[in-house]
């Protein structure tokens, strides 16, 4: 199942991806999950983070490799991939997209594939984790104002 969510920041899409540390991640975070980050090494190919997360009372894992990243003149991104996930998520691809728009506004994409192995069941978990990710967009803007 795919999720993409674009949103337009007016600031230089270079700037943009250069704020993109543990920091924003940290502000990112939705308000029902408790979160302890276990390891944030960056955004680069080879880098990993670990979560613990404690969601509507439930102790879960996520663990995430970079497995690649790319900086060009009018797009930077990587790619995140989940290696150990909570369940019910088989597959996790996230790519963090910055995209230019012009030399002042840019878009962030949050470009997401998952699966959990089941249709019917990823079909249901496609507005939980659509609202997840359209969170972030009033968090996106305040943080790039």
């Amino acid at each position: 199942m795919k999720i993409i969510i674009k949103t337009r920041i007016e600031k230089n899409f270079q700037l943009v991806f250069s704020k993109f540390n543990i920091e924003l991640f940290r502000a990112l975070k939705p308000p029902f999950v408790k979160l302890e980050v276990e390891r944030f090494d960056g955004c680069k190919k080879g880098d990993e983070v670990h979560l613990n997360m404690v969601t509507f009372g439930k102790k879960q894992r996520w663990v995430s490799h970079i497995t690649g990243d790319f900086q060009g003149d009018y797009e930077i991104y990587f790619v995140d991939v989940g290696v150990v996930l909570p369940p019910p998520l088989k597959k996790w691809t996230h790519i963090h997209r910055v995209q230019k728009i012009n030399e002042l506004a840019s878009y962030i994409v949050d470009d997401i594939e998952y699966t959990s192995g089941n249709v019917a069941l990823d079909l249901l978990l496609y507005p939980a984790l659509y609202a997840m990710f359209f969170y972030r967009v009033p968090i996106y803007k305040s943080e790039f104002a």
